[in-house]
């Protein structure tokens, strides 16, 4: 058989050829999406691009899917306005993008509870969730490059029981 040297110098001759192309692309090259319209009865993350839809994603949610994040350990996924603030190349779930649950809202009706909002909720890899949103590891690369931009303009995510122009909350199913 061939070295396995030959294999790795190989994959760094190709890693440079193709860092020195001039097409090569960056994550600035895509696309970004300024917001994200999470759809929970039709397990849906659409990426918002000027008012329209730019990419369609399937998603999973956690084990309890009805309803509010309300406490810690409910295994529920938020509904609301949030935004997404940070991504995280080192994820246990191959890559992972943190939304900002809980917001002060959040937070007030736990303490009025008693209890504690959690919080880390995350759009991430895997196939599978407790509380968070997973899309799979390829979904979660794509939506990790056109969500670049989670710096200081953040982008903004609205988390729905159902698409919220065809029903009142109160009519959706999940």
């Amino acid at each position: 058989g061939h070295s396995p040297w030959i294999l790795i110098a190989g994959c760094l001759l190709l890693f440079s050829v193709g860092l020195a192309l001039p097409g090569a692309l960056e994550a600035a090259d895509f696309p970004r999406a300024d917001s994200v319209i999470i759809e929970k009865d039709a397990r849906k993350l659409h990426l918002i691009r000027n008012g329209e839809a730019m990419k369609t994603f399937d998603i999973a949610l956690g084990i309890q899917p009805i309803g509010h994040k309300v406490q810690e350990g409910d295994f529920r996924t938020p509904e609301g306005r949030y935004l997404l603030d940070a991504r995280n190349p080192n994820s246990d779930f191959f890559l992972s993008i943190h939304i900002s649950y809980p917001d002060a809202t959040d937070r007030r009706e736990a303490a009025s509870l008693g209890v504690d909002p959690g919080s880390a909720i995350m759009i991430h890899g895997s196939c599978v969730s407790i509380g968070c949103l997973a899309m799979g590891d390829g979904p979660i690369e794509e939506l990790f490059l056109l969500v670049h931009d989670t710096g200081a303009s953040k982008v903004r995510v609205l988390i729905a029981p159902c698409d919220l122009r065809r029903k009142k909350p109160q009519e959706c199913r999940h």
